[in-house]
Protein backbone atom coordinates (compact mmCIF):
# COMPACT_ATOMS: atom_id res chain seq x y z
CA UNK A 1 0.00 0.00 0.00
CA UNK A 2 1.22 3.45 -0.85
CA UNK A 3 1.99 6.34 1.50
CA UNK A 4 -0.15 9.49 1.35
CA UNK A 5 1.71 12.78 1.86
CA UNK A 6 -0.49 15.87 2.18
CA UNK A 7 1.57 18.95 1.30
CA UNK A 8 0.09 21.83 3.28
CA UNK A 9 0.59 25.45 4.27
CA UNK A 10 -1.40 27.87 6.38
CA UNK A 11 -1.47 30.54 3.70
CA UNK A 12 -1.02 30.86 -0.04
CA UNK A 13 2.07 32.03 -1.85
CA UNK A 14 4.67 30.09 0.14
CA UNK A 15 5.62 27.68 -2.68
CA UNK A 16 3.49 24.70 -1.65
CA UNK A 17 2.51 23.68 -5.19
CA UNK A 18 6.09 24.09 -6.43
CA UNK A 19 7.19 21.88 -3.54
CA UNK A 20 4.57 19.23 -4.36
CA UNK A 21 5.67 19.09 -7.99
CA UNK A 22 9.39 18.90 -7.28
CA UNK A 23 9.11 16.28 -4.52
CA UNK A 24 6.90 14.12 -6.73
CA UNK A 25 9.48 14.31 -9.51
CA UNK A 26 12.33 13.71 -7.08
CA UNK A 27 10.85 10.57 -5.55
CA UNK A 28 9.92 9.26 -9.00
CA UNK A 29 13.50 9.73 -10.12
CA UNK A 30 14.55 7.74 -7.03
CA UNK A 31 12.53 4.81 -8.35
CA UNK A 32 9.26 5.25 -6.46
CA UNK A 33 6.06 4.93 -8.49
CA UNK A 34 4.53 8.30 -7.67
CA UNK A 35 1.37 10.29 -8.30
CA UNK A 36 0.78 13.95 -7.46
CA UNK A 37 -2.85 15.03 -7.06
CA UNK A 38 -4.07 18.62 -7.30
CA UNK A 39 -6.75 19.12 -4.62
CA UNK A 40 -7.10 22.86 -5.19
CA UNK A 41 -10.51 22.58 -6.86
CA UNK A 42 -11.33 25.61 -9.00
CA UNK A 43 -7.78 27.00 -8.93
CA UNK A 44 -5.70 24.45 -10.80
CA UNK A 45 -2.05 25.39 -11.43
CA UNK A 46 -0.02 22.28 -10.66
CA UNK A 47 -0.48 21.22 -14.28
CA UNK A 48 1.37 24.36 -15.47
CA UNK A 49 4.29 23.81 -13.11
CA UNK A 50 4.62 20.26 -14.46
CA UNK A 51 4.25 21.44 -18.06
CA UNK A 52 1.15 19.27 -18.53
CA UNK A 53 -1.59 21.89 -18.95
CA UNK A 54 -2.29 20.82 -22.53
CA UNK A 55 -2.59 17.15 -21.58
CA UNK A 56 -5.54 17.49 -19.17
CA UNK A 57 -8.71 15.87 -20.51
CA UNK A 58 -10.29 14.43 -17.34
CA UNK A 59 -9.82 15.58 -13.75
CA UNK A 60 -10.29 14.42 -10.18
CA UNK A 61 -14.02 15.15 -10.13
CA UNK A 62 -14.63 13.00 -13.22
CA UNK A 63 -13.00 10.08 -11.38
CA UNK A 64 -14.82 10.62 -8.08
CA UNK A 65 -18.18 10.94 -9.85
CA UNK A 66 -17.53 7.70 -11.73
CA UNK A 67 -17.59 9.33 -15.16
CA UNK A 68 -14.21 7.81 -16.09
CA UNK A 69 -11.78 5.25 -14.73
CA UNK A 70 -8.74 6.42 -12.78
CA UNK A 71 -6.30 5.35 -15.50
CA UNK A 72 -8.14 7.57 -18.02
CA UNK A 73 -7.53 10.67 -15.90
CA UNK A 74 -3.93 9.96 -14.90
CA UNK A 75 -1.42 11.91 -17.00
CA UNK A 76 2.13 10.53 -17.32
CA UNK A 77 4.94 13.01 -16.70
CA UNK A 78 7.05 13.48 -19.80
CA UNK A 79 10.44 13.13 -18.11
CA UNK A 80 9.89 10.17 -15.77
CA UNK A 81 8.08 6.90 -16.39
CA UNK A 82 7.42 6.62 -12.63
CA UNK A 83 5.40 9.85 -12.23
CA UNK A 84 1.73 10.54 -12.92
CA UNK A 85 -0.48 13.58 -12.37
CA UNK A 86 -4.17 13.86 -11.50
CA UNK A 87 -5.58 17.32 -12.19
CA UNK A 88 -8.06 19.40 -10.20
CA UNK A 89 -11.21 20.70 -11.83
CA UNK A 90 -11.24 24.31 -12.98
CA UNK A 91 -15.02 24.47 -13.40
CA UNK A 92 -16.20 23.05 -10.06
CA UNK A 93 -15.82 24.38 -6.52
CA UNK A 94 -14.72 22.67 -3.32
CA UNK A 95 -18.28 21.66 -2.47
CA UNK A 96 -17.91 18.72 -4.90
CA UNK A 97 -15.50 17.04 -2.50
CA UNK A 98 -17.14 14.29 -0.50
CA UNK A 99 -15.34 12.35 2.24
CA UNK A 100 -16.46 8.93 1.03
CA UNK A 101 -15.65 9.64 -2.62
CA UNK A 102 -12.25 11.06 -1.65
CA UNK A 103 -11.63 7.96 0.48
CA UNK A 104 -12.37 5.59 -2.41
CA UNK A 105 -10.05 7.58 -4.68
CA UNK A 106 -7.23 7.53 -2.12
CA UNK A 107 -7.58 3.78 -1.60
CA UNK A 108 -7.39 3.19 -5.33
CA UNK A 109 -4.28 5.37 -5.59
CA UNK A 110 -2.64 3.54 -2.68
CA UNK A 111 -3.14 0.24 -4.47
CA UNK A 112 -1.41 1.60 -7.56
CA UNK A 113 1.38 3.87 -6.28
CA UNK A 114 4.21 3.86 -3.73
CA UNK A 115 3.93 7.59 -2.96
CA UNK A 116 0.85 9.80 -3.27
CA UNK A 117 1.42 13.55 -2.94
CA UNK A 118 -1.71 15.62 -2.35
CA UNK A 119 -1.27 19.30 -3.12
CA UNK A 120 -3.71 20.72 -0.58
CA UNK A 121 -5.40 24.11 -1.02
CA UNK A 122 -4.00 26.89 1.14
CA UNK A 123 -5.96 27.83 4.23
CA UNK A 124 -8.03 25.68 6.55
CA UNK A 125 -11.49 25.52 4.95
CA UNK A 126 -13.35 22.39 3.81
CA UNK A 127 -11.11 21.71 0.81
CA UNK A 128 -8.10 21.65 3.11
CA UNK A 129 -9.81 19.25 5.52
CA UNK A 130 -10.58 16.79 2.71
CA UNK A 131 -6.97 17.00 1.50
CA UNK A 132 -5.55 16.06 4.91
CA UNK A 133 -8.21 13.65 6.18
CA UNK A 134 -6.59 10.50 4.73
CA UNK A 135 -2.97 11.63 5.16
CA UNK A 136 -0.32 9.26 6.47
CA UNK A 137 2.03 12.22 6.79
CA UNK A 138 1.83 15.99 6.38
CA UNK A 139 4.60 18.01 4.75
CA UNK A 140 4.30 21.56 6.07
CA UNK A 141 5.73 24.27 3.79
CA UNK A 142 6.55 27.63 5.35
CA UNK A 143 8.40 30.81 4.52
CA UNK A 144 10.67 32.26 7.23
CA UNK A 145 8.17 34.93 8.28
CA UNK A 146 5.86 35.25 11.26
CA UNK A 147 2.53 35.19 9.37
CA UNK A 148 3.46 32.00 7.51
CA UNK A 149 4.56 30.26 10.73
CA UNK A 150 1.43 31.34 12.61
CA UNK A 151 -0.94 30.15 9.89
CA UNK A 152 0.93 26.86 9.48
CA UNK A 153 0.65 26.23 13.21
CA UNK A 154 -3.13 26.48 12.84
CA UNK A 155 -3.03 24.10 9.86
CA UNK A 156 -1.04 21.57 11.91
CA UNK A 157 -3.73 21.81 14.59
CA UNK A 158 -6.38 20.87 12.01
CA UNK A 159 -4.35 17.83 10.95
CA UNK A 160 -3.97 16.73 14.58
CA UNK A 161 -7.67 17.21 15.32
CA UNK A 162 -9.51 16.17 12.16
CA UNK A 163 -7.45 13.64 10.19
CA UNK A 164 -8.72 10.05 10.07
CA UNK A 165 -5.60 8.77 11.81
CA UNK A 166 -5.96 11.22 14.70
CA UNK A 167 -9.61 10.23 15.14
CA UNK A 168 -8.44 6.62 15.42
CA UNK A 169 -5.93 7.59 18.12
CA UNK A 170 -2.94 7.35 15.77
CA UNK A 171 -0.31 9.94 14.96
CA UNK A 172 0.07 11.67 11.60
CA UNK A 173 3.78 12.23 10.97
CA UNK A 174 4.57 15.88 10.26
CA UNK A 175 7.64 17.20 8.44
CA UNK A 176 8.78 20.76 7.88
CA UNK A 177 10.16 22.34 4.71
CA UNK A 178 11.40 25.91 5.06
CA UNK A 179 11.16 27.56 1.66
CA UNK A 180 12.59 30.74 0.11
CA UNK A 181 15.40 31.25 2.61
CA UNK A 182 17.43 34.40 1.99
CA UNK A 183 20.74 33.98 3.86
CA UNK A 184 21.53 37.70 3.90
CA UNK A 185 18.20 38.48 5.58
CA UNK A 186 18.63 35.62 8.04
CA UNK A 187 22.06 36.95 9.06
CA UNK A 188 20.64 40.47 9.49
CA UNK A 189 17.88 39.15 11.72
CA UNK A 190 15.24 40.30 9.22
CA UNK A 191 14.14 36.72 8.48
CA UNK A 192 13.51 33.93 10.97
CA UNK A 193 16.21 31.27 11.27
CA UNK A 194 15.42 27.59 10.98
CA UNK A 195 16.09 27.20 14.71
CA UNK A 196 13.48 29.85 15.50
CA UNK A 197 10.91 28.15 13.27
CA UNK A 198 11.57 24.69 14.69
CA UNK A 199 11.20 26.04 18.23
CA UNK A 200 7.76 27.40 17.34
CA UNK A 201 6.33 24.51 15.29
CA UNK A 202 8.09 21.60 17.04
CA UNK A 203 7.97 19.20 14.08
CA UNK A 204 10.74 17.33 12.28
CA UNK A 205 12.81 19.25 9.74
CA UNK A 206 12.73 17.66 6.28
CA UNK A 207 14.63 20.30 4.35
CA UNK A 208 15.62 23.91 3.71
CA UNK A 209 15.16 25.48 0.28
CA UNK A 210 16.95 28.74 -0.61
CA UNK A 211 15.45 31.61 -2.57
CA UNK A 212 16.22 30.95 -6.22
CA UNK A 213 15.96 33.00 -9.41
CA UNK A 214 15.14 29.87 -11.40
CA UNK A 215 11.81 29.28 -9.62
CA UNK A 216 9.89 31.89 -11.64
CA UNK A 217 11.50 30.68 -14.85
CA UNK A 218 10.52 27.11 -13.98
CA UNK A 219 6.89 28.08 -13.35
CA UNK A 220 6.68 29.93 -16.63
CA UNK A 221 8.29 27.21 -18.73
CA UNK A 222 6.90 24.06 -17.09
CA UNK A 223 10.45 22.81 -16.43
CA UNK A 224 10.65 22.19 -12.64
CA UNK A 225 13.82 23.32 -10.87
CA UNK A 226 14.71 19.84 -9.69
CA UNK A 227 15.58 19.11 -13.33
CA UNK A 228 17.86 22.18 -13.52
CA UNK A 229 21.45 21.40 -12.52
CA UNK A 230 22.16 25.10 -11.96
CA UNK A 231 19.34 25.63 -9.47
CA UNK A 232 20.21 25.64 -5.76
CA UNK A 233 16.52 25.16 -4.95
CA UNK A 234 16.46 22.20 -7.32
CA UNK A 235 19.41 20.63 -5.48
CA UNK A 236 17.59 21.18 -2.17
CA UNK A 237 14.44 19.45 -3.47
CA UNK A 238 16.58 16.56 -4.71
CA UNK A 239 18.10 16.14 -1.22
CA UNK A 240 14.65 16.26 0.38
CA UNK A 241 13.34 13.65 -2.08
CA UNK A 242 16.17 11.31 -1.16
CA UNK A 243 15.32 11.74 2.54
CA UNK A 244 11.69 10.85 1.80
CA UNK A 245 12.96 7.68 0.14
CA UNK A 246 14.76 6.66 3.33
CA UNK A 247 18.28 7.86 2.56
CA UNK A 248 20.28 9.69 5.23
CA UNK A 249 21.25 12.93 3.53
CA UNK A 250 23.23 15.61 5.42
CA UNK A 251 21.66 19.06 5.68
CA UNK A 252 23.39 21.78 3.67
CA UNK A 253 23.83 25.25 5.18
CA UNK A 254 21.69 27.61 3.10
CA UNK A 255 21.41 30.28 5.80
CA UNK A 256 24.98 31.59 5.73
CA UNK A 257 25.75 34.09 2.93
CA UNK A 258 28.34 32.93 0.44
CA UNK A 259 31.45 35.11 0.29
CA UNK A 260 32.75 33.92 -3.05
CA UNK A 261 30.77 36.50 -4.99
CA UNK A 262 32.21 39.39 -2.96
CA UNK A 263 35.79 38.16 -3.30
CA UNK A 264 35.31 37.78 -7.03
CA UNK A 265 34.06 41.37 -7.27
CA UNK A 266 37.06 42.70 -5.32
CA UNK A 267 39.48 40.80 -7.56
CA UNK A 268 37.84 42.25 -10.66
CA UNK A 269 38.29 45.79 -9.26
CA UNK A 270 42.06 45.28 -9.04
CA UNK A 271 42.58 43.22 -12.20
Amino acid sequence: MGIVFSVISGKGGVGKTTTSANLAIGTALQGKKTVVVDFDIGQRNLDMILGLENRVVYDITHVMEGDVKLNQALIPFKKSKNLYFLAASQTKDKSVLDKEKVGRLIEELKEEFDYIFIDAPAGIESGFEHAVYYADAAIVVVNPEVSSIRDSDRAIGIVDAKSKKSQEGKRVAKYLIINRINPELVQKGEMLSSEDILDILEIDLLGKVPEDQFIIEASNTGHPVILNDRSEAGKAFERISRRLCGEEVPFVDVETPKKAGLLKSIKKMFS
